[in-house]
């Protein structure tokens, strides 16, 4: 079998493998993109945050995402029993971007994989990582992978970074997974030509719509550019399996149970089939080990509420990236404070918060009607994707403060 070397394979050229591959070779390593899929594929995780613009900035790749033309985005909207509310990032606690994207991730992540092809890396579409063998003692990794005609061959690698996103290749390979705390949930999610005409609706903005008997169910409508939107139910797999049908039946079922969303869309055009997904939060024992770190969603994804996996992902591709500039330059590297320690703090941050939304709190808080303006700017923080920013107390101690004051807006 043939084998051939490289400094750095990455598995998936997504969102994190992009960045990642782009700004490793703006430090002159060699880098190799294993891709199962041919791009574009169709993926969701459609709504960006603010902060992974600074990521895109600092990869190169900015320009080309401007460019691309899609849907300007500002903030999110939120809408329970016919009560409406809205943030709007430009007027946040923290320094940084305050606008961004909604993106079709067909586009978007063929966009980002171009990008990093521009600047050198090497991506193989539709080649599949089969088996992985790592080596011991600072001895290369030997990855045994499945060209596009079928034939294997070996990538003898210096250090791997898997961006599988839910193929989860390393985690699966070298048995890294532990069941995540978060019930099972799915999702039933299409994308529409939405038809909506004015109705005070904020093209530049996610609206997230709880239904109004399940505050555990809520719906996502993400608008594009050109008229059509993104359209979804997350709940609890018991909740999703009384509906029957196809999924697009099931999922216009749920939608006709929520009196603003259904009028919302009551000119819609579903000419595209639903999709399901089904127990999609998942954990790893660890971020790291000997010769690989796992990105983004191959490492953790939480909960699609408050769109964090993009920037999660960009925000692991940089620690990454910036701690093996470090490693390939002699440097001795601890993985655990440099990488696993600094992502896990944002990703546990966005966790206490999804954990908040489900058992209702943080819905008490954000439809609260007399809410303080700084407090307000600290949330829009966190929902725009500053959740690393330890000026914010809502990131430097989030258990407490976000319980405290759950624990006003419900006595108010």
């Amino acid at each position: 079998m043939n084998i051939e070397a490289v400094e750095i394979l990455i598995v998936g050229a997504g969102p994190a493998g992009s960045v990642a591959a782009a700004l490793l070779r703006q430090q002159g390593r060699q880098v190799l993109v294993i891709e199962r899929e041919q791009f574009p594929r169709f993926s969701i995780g459609e709504s960006l945050l603010p902060q992974s613009m600074a990521y895109l900035e600092q990869a190169g790749m900015l320009q080309a995402v401007v460019e691309a033309g899609f849907q300007f985005k500002n903030g999110a909207a939120f809408m329970r029993n016919g009560c409406y509310t809205d943030f709007d990032f430009r007027d946040k606690h923290s320094a940084g971007w305050g606008t961004t994207y909604q993106v079709q991730r067909a586009d978007f992540d063929h966009v980002l994989a171009k990008e990093a092809e521009r600047f050198g890396a090497e991506v193989r579409y539709r080649h599949e990582v089969l088996d992985i063998e790592l080596g011991k003692d600072g001895a290369s990794a030997l990855v045994t992978v499945k060209g596009a005609d079928g034939a294997q061959y070996q990538v003898r690698a210096g250090f791997i970074l898997d961006a599988s996103g839910f193929g989860r290749i390393l985690p699966r390979l070298l048995d890294l997974e532990t069941p995540s705390n978060f019930p099972v949930r799915g999702a039933i999610f299409t994308h529409v030509e939405d038809g909506i005409h004015g109705g005070g609706f904020d093209r530049t903005k996610i609206r997230v719509t709880v239904h109004p008997k399940h505050c555990n169910v809520w719906f996502w409508t993400i608008p594009f550019a050109g008229g059509r939107c993104s359209l979804g139910v997350v709940a609890e797999t018991s909740f999703l399996d009384r509906y029957q049908g196809s999924a697009t039946e099931r999922l216009q079922a749920i939608v006709a149970e929520e009196p603003s969303l259904s009028a919302l869309l009551q000119n819609a055009k579903w000419d595209t089939p639903a999709r399901q997904i089904v127990g999609y939060s998942a954990n790893v024992d660890k971020l790291w080990g000997e010769g690989y770190a796992l990105l983004g969603n191959a490492g953790e994804f939480l909960d699609p509420v408050f769109s964090s996996g993009v920037t999660i992902a960009f925000k692991s591709a940089s620690l990454a990236a910036a701690a093996l500039q470090r490693q390939f330059a002699g440097e001795q590297v601890d993985w655990q404070a440099d990488f696993g320690a600094p992502l896990r703090k944002g990703v546990d941050t966005f966790r206490a918060f999804v954990e908040s939304w489900y058992a209702g709190g943080f819905q008490t808080i954000i439809f609260h009607d007399k809410q303080q303006p700084e407090v307000r700017r600290m949330i829009s923080s966190i929902l725009a994707g500053y959740a690393w920013d330890q000026s914010n107390p809502f990131v430097k101690d989030t258990p407490r403060r976000l319980a405290a004051l759950e624990a006003i807006c419900a006595a108010a």
